[in-house]
């Protein structure tokens, strides 16, 4: 079967790679994938099968495959180093707005309601401007965390004694 992604390196990049692998100071995955790329190269006419690759790395196939394709598909270096993911975004939820929720979800729910519901709590937040959106759920999550319940019991909500904390 003919190879659909053709590894052809450039001088530069085979002496980039050769210093990498003899350096060894690179992590294991980056050696292995520097490695595939050097015996996958076929700019001299004489480039590796993946399952010659596989065998003699003693990696699997697929290994080899994706390395290959990922350096004529994306570049030398998401080859060597994988994609780089972005970081999430920092939490908006800290432990300021869980004693908030805290405290008005045991606090009297509003006039003319029984107990307070999620949405309820989430529009409270807001409206007390301790922070700018919330929903229903992100408020549901902070209540499991904290072991609280809109439940019946206890005037809307049962807790464990003690674990409400102070502003």
């Amino acid at each position: 079967m003919k190879k659909k992604y053709i590894v052809r390196l450039t001088a530069e990049e085979i002496d980039m790679l050769e210093k990498l692998i003899s350096s060894g100071k690179s992590p294991a995955r980056k050696l292995i994938k520097a490695r595939i790329l050097l015996k996958a190269d076929e700019s001299a006419g004489n480039g590796w099968s993946d399952s010659e690759i596989a065998e003699a790395l003693e990696i699997g196939a697929s290994t080899a495959e994706r390395a290959r394709i990922a350096f004529v598909e994306e570049s030398l270096d998401i080859a060597l180093n994988g994609i780089i993911r972005k970081q999430r975004p920092p939490e908006k939820i800290d432990g300021r707005v869980e004693a908030h929720i805290t405290k008005l979800a045991c606090s009297t729910p509003p006039e003319g309601r029984a107990s307070w519901t999620l949405q309820l709590l989430a529009n409270g937040l807001i409206e007390a401007e301790i922070i700018d959106s919330i929903s229903a759920e992100a408020v549901r999550l902070v209540l499991k965390k904290m072991n609280l319940s809109l439940g019946r019991k206890n005037n809307g909500v049962s807790r464990r004694a003690n674990q409400v904390p102070t502003l």
